[in-house]
């Protein structure tokens, strides 16, 4: 990879000619809209493009420990906030003891369920999305004992059991079929390697019908596009090898308007507000994208992702701050882990393509710069790596 260069943030004025213009007609979108654009103009004219690491630290450790009632509503998702976690740490560069990551490692084995799978907490039925937070928090921690604690055969008897003829997936037993459920069972399966290409049969086929008129994925067949699913359909096509199934010239058209003008930042529909955790959720497709482009047109050597790398960084650096550590939706709302690692994955995108762009404010040299993750698997490259060298030297169970 190239040195890095710094990159040169939009002045003030720049961002203001980006404000909406609504045609002498509001409508509540609008309102919303302006209203955010408001809250946005004010944290660019306050604030520094400096990435408060020592506090968002602070923050995330405490949260290992100490959670406030508000929380009692992911009681269901407790992997989640270990991934959330541990996941913002290493990003940040921090790692944890030897000790606290076995504590951690021990809890997400009470979560893993007899049947196959990890459950959202102790003796909790087992859930693609807990245990695919809890399976990339085990190759966080990166250590023995994290990954013998995955059960690979029954983890592959769990993922059989959920599939469906279509070549979908449900969340849980009798539970609903979506886009996530696809993307969590290829994402675990191939990087525990119990992938098996009977397990992934019609797949393809069935995520190549969820591609939208407007470019982008939804849900289930017929749904709107959605960021969120997006990510995860181009991520599983990736994996599963059926790239040649996507549309890709729909789905750039959508993805590069996604990214908001004033702001900076992403918004995951179409006449939706900006929020932070879109940084990932389709910042991330844009490294998928130029491998793809490289992959079927030898002569594309672009130097950088094809969104706008600047503004997204200044977004995420300027207005999704918490003075106390901690990042958030937009401004004005209040700093949660999931935002705060998200956030922090999409400003690793915007920070990592092939030349690193970096903002660096004045007398901050370096500060700023974060961790490289892998935006198919959402886990840093050095974790990835060493979790695919353990499991892949093993024999895909029976």
């Amino acid at each position: 990879m190239s040195n890095s260069i710094e990159s040169r943030i939009r002045t003030f004025d720049e961002i203001l000619e980006q404000k909406q213009d609504v045609e002498d007609y509001e409508t509540e979108s609008s309102r919303e809209q302006d209203s955010v654009e408001r809250n946005v103009l004010e944290a660019y004219r306050l604030g520094q493009p400096i990435l408060r690491k020592h506090l968002h630290m602070l923050f995330l450790e405490s949260c290992l420990t100490n959670l406030n009632e508000d929380h009692e509503c992911l009681d269901c998702s407790r992997p989640w906030l270990c991934y959330w976690i541990i996941h913002s740490l290493q990003i940040l560069g921090k790692r944890l003891s030897d000790s606290e990551y076995s504590k951690i490692a021990g809890f997400l084995a009470k979560c893993q369920s007899p049947e196959g799978g990890f459950g959202g907490g102790p003796g909790q039925y087992p859930h693609l999305a807990s245990t695919y937070a809890a399976v990339n928090a085990l190759c966080i921690i990166g250590t023995p004992q994290a990954y013998q604690v995955i059960d690979r055969k029954g983890l592959k008897r769990f993922f059989l059991s959920l599939r469906e003829e279509d070549g979908s997936f449900r969340l849980h037993t009798d539970g609903e079929v979506d886009m996530r459920g696809v993307y969590c069972a290829a994402a675990i399966s191939k990087l525990t390697n119990v992938w098996t290409p009977e397990m992934f049969k019609e797949t393809e086929n069935w995520i190549a019908q969820c591609q939208t008129w407007e470019g982008g994925f939804g849900g289930t067949p017929g749904m709107e596009a959605h960021g969120g699913h997006t990510y995860c359909g181009l991520s599983a096509l990736v994996i599963l090898g059926g790239i040649h199934r996507c549309c890709m010239k729909s789905l750039l058209r959508w993805i590069v308007n996604k990214q908001m003008r004033l702001e900076g930042g992403f918004q995951g529909r179409t006449n939706k507000l900006v929020d932070a955790c879109y940084s990932i959720w389709l910042g991330g497709i844009f490294p998928l994208v130029h491998g793809i482009l490289k992959h079927f047109d030898e002569e594309y050597n672009s130097e950088y992702w094809l969104f706008d790398q600047t503004a997204l960084q200044e977004y995420l650096l300027f207005c999704c701050q918490d003075n106390y550590g901690g990042l958030l939706d937009k401004p004005k709302k209040f700093r949660d882990i999931y935002h705060t690692c998200h956030a922090l994955c999409g400003l690793s995108v915007a920070q990592n393509s092939p030349k690193m762009l970096v903002i660096e404010c004045d007398g901050y040299k370096d500060s700023n710069r974060l961790e490289v993750i892998d935006t198919i698997f959402n886990i840093a490259c050095d974790s990835l790596c060493k979790a695919k060298d353990y499991f892949y030297s093993l024999p895909i169970p029976d």
